[in-house]
């Protein structure tokens, strides 16, 4: 073990910066980190031991206690259990011999759950030792047990279960104009660095993580800089550090077009960055990839040396004395809350991915505290395009305040789940049109995060001033169950809160408890009313984007249902909290009594 240790830090140069990347080599090979690697990764990498145990804990895909050979996590998206994902992780536990959340006796295999593959579109899905595992079935899991009971290594595994598709249904403006490599750059050289930023202001791009700020005017704020700020030296000359951030880590449950937009267009998500840094005067850029993405690294390594041999990245670009850039890829390890910019940036840096307090905000104080830009995959993409085909092109599609398109993806109740862009503007009846659909019941737009819209309001617009997505799209039908849809949600925020601030640690799981009591018919007069008032503190208080959005679950579909929650409730005035008369059992023991003096009755009134 210590050769190994040894051998994969000094491959990470010892920076404490990359222990994810580290310690995703350590889970991989031993399936799970064990304490000598701890102790030696700490002196290793001059950090106290406690650091590296804060950060194994607090992503789930890292653990102290083995797992299995085979380390199976189903997905427990809403948009699995839609598609039997209860019966089939059942009838998996079964069939391989162990029990869901446990490692078999003979440490073969570990099952359990996990959050949002990013596979909405082909669910059930699921990871096997990372590797996005389709269209799970019966027949499926019966190969797939087969193969882990004659000890397979995944290699001979059939490649019918790995296969993911892109399921690109419909195109638009930016997926129908894609740019030849190199075009973008050349463009933005041809016509100038700051008149390509005044090119992507007039474009009027906004940020297609869901926040939608401005684009232009960011790049333009990290150009500028901080008032105050260390220079390092560069040859002769003193230059700014400034660094760019793909934000490739979409986890909000119902979201899959980044990994499209990674797996076709990288050459172009790559450009664009690119172009970022020569305006901002980058010289170093991230891939956030989501650490389910793992079946996409060695495509993306590869389509970067590609890049590279062009002179599209390295040094002097295109002929371009001094501008240098080139871009390195960080997998995460299972944290949602890591989409966040600033937690994004602490994981980066080698550390929980905990928000930080804004301001400084990263334009000023980002990655190692110098001016980062991070932005979105489509926002990257978007604005490759862009400065090849000028910002009128782009405004004039979409609404005054949403110019250009939204990338989709559209999963739940449809024919055809997959990737749809639409202009802004268009109507959520008009997409419905498209995807095939019967019967909706209702829209959840902007996954868990975002609001669901009942079937009494398809006229309402995709924009942000109307309906704002980061691009979930979850179609249900008029057999699903609201209560069930929110309870899915309601868990998957209590289980993702980084626990950093109480309002979103105490209150999710509070949110958790008491929505469960009520959809389980134990509510009684007024739980309704305490509901919306949590709710309404976490919303409030919460130090950052997870916790500010966890209740809107509750929040958007009780202000549309609230005869749904009412309904749930006991028709009853008083209900025990807890057995009294069981309470006692012990002290009738103790004084040898069990007459009708020493029980005690409780009766509840019917409210008739």
């Amino acid at each position: 073990m210590r050769h190994f240790i040894h051998s994969i830090a000094e491959k990470n140069h010892n920076q404490a910066t990359r222990l994810l990347q580290i310690l995703r080599a350590v889970q991989s090979r031993y399936h799970y980190v064990p304490k000598d690697a701890i102790e030696q990764l700490a002196e290793l990498l001059h950090i106290p031991r406690t650091r590296i145990i804060s950060v194994v804990e607090f992503y789930s895909f890292f653990h102290l206690q083995p797992r299995g050979q085979y380390e199976l996590l189903i997905s427990d998206s809403i948009t699995d259990h839609m598609l039997g994902k209860i019966n089939l992780i059942d009838y998996l536990s079964k069939q391989l011999n162990v029990a869901a959340g446990t490692v078999r006796e003979d440490g073969r295999v570990s099952l359990d759950n996990t959050s949002c593959t990013g596979l909405c579109d082909q669910g059930p899905a699921g990871l096997v030792n990372g590797y996005p595992l389709t269209r799970l079935d019966r027949p499926r899991i019966d190969c797939i047990a087969d193969l882990i009971h004659h000890q397979k290594p995944l290699t001979e595994w059939p490649s019918e279960l790995f296969q993911v598709s892109d399921n690109l249904i419909k195109s638009g403006l930016l997926l129908n104009h894609t740019i030849a490599q190199g075009e973008a750059l050349q463009a933005t050289f041809q016509r100038g660095l700051q008149e390509t930023l005044a090119e992507i202001n007039q474009s009027g791009l906004r940020g297609r993580g869901g926040a939608g700020y401005s684009t232009g005017w960011k790049w333009h704020l990290c150009y500028e800089g901080p008032e105050e700020e260390a220079f390092c030296d560069v040859g002769a000359q003193k230059q700014l550090q400034r660094y760019v951030i793909c934000n490739a880590d979409e986890g909000e449950p119902g979201t899959f077009k980044d990994r499209v937009l990674l797996n076709s267009y990288a050459h172009q998500v790559f450009e664009g960055m690119t172009v970022c840094a020569a305006i901002i005067g980058a010289a170093q850029g991230f891939l956030y990839l989501r650490g389910e993405y793992l079946f996409l690294y060695d495509k993306l390594q590869a389509i970067l040396s590609e890049r590279r041999q062009a002179g599209l990245l390295g040094n002097n670009i295109l002929g371009q004395q001094g501008f240098n850039f080139d871009i390195e890829i960080c997998l995460g390890a299972g944290a949602y809350i890591c989409g966040e910019e600033s937690a994004l940036i602490e994981s980066l840096e080698g550390k929980p991915g905990i928000p930080r307090n804004r301001p400084p905000y990263p334009v000023t104080q980002g990655y190692l505290g110098k001016p980062t830009v991070v932005n979105n995959v489509e926002t990257f993409l978007a604005a490759a395009a862009i400065a090849v085909h000028g910002g009128s092109w782009f405004a004039n599609v979409g609404t005054e305040k949403s110019k250009g398109t939204k990338i989709l993806s559209i999963s739940g109740d449809c024919a055809c789940p997959g990737i749809y862009e639409y202009p802004f503007g268009t109507s959520i009846q008009a997409i419905l049109n498209d995807c095939g659909v019967v019967d909706v019941l209702g829209v959840q737009v902007g996954g868990p995060s975002g609001t669901f819209i009942s079937n009494q309001e398809f006229e309402r617009k995709l924009a942000f001033e109307d309906l704002a997505t980061g691009g979930s799209f979850i179609i249900f039908n008029t057999t699903r169950n609201i209560l069930d849809i929110v309870h899915n949600f309601t868990h998957f925020f209590a289980h993702e809160s980084c626990g950093f601030c109480t309002p979103c640690r105490v209150g999710t799981s509070l949110l958790k408890k008491q929505l469960d009591k009520i959809v389980d018919g134990h509510g009684s007069a007024g739980d309704v009313v305490a509901l919306e008032e949590l709710c309404q503190i976490i919303k409030t208080h919460s130090h950052c984007g997870l916790g500010q959005t966890a209740a809107n679950p509750v929040l958007t579909t009780l202000e549309r249902y609230p005869d749904l929650y009412q309904n749930q409730l006991k028709k009853i005035s008083y209900e025990p909290g807890f057995d009294l008369d069981g309470a006692l059992e012990t002290a009738r023991r103790m004084a040898k009594r069990n007459d009708d003096r020493a029980h005690l009755a409780q009766i509840g009134e019917d409210h008739a």
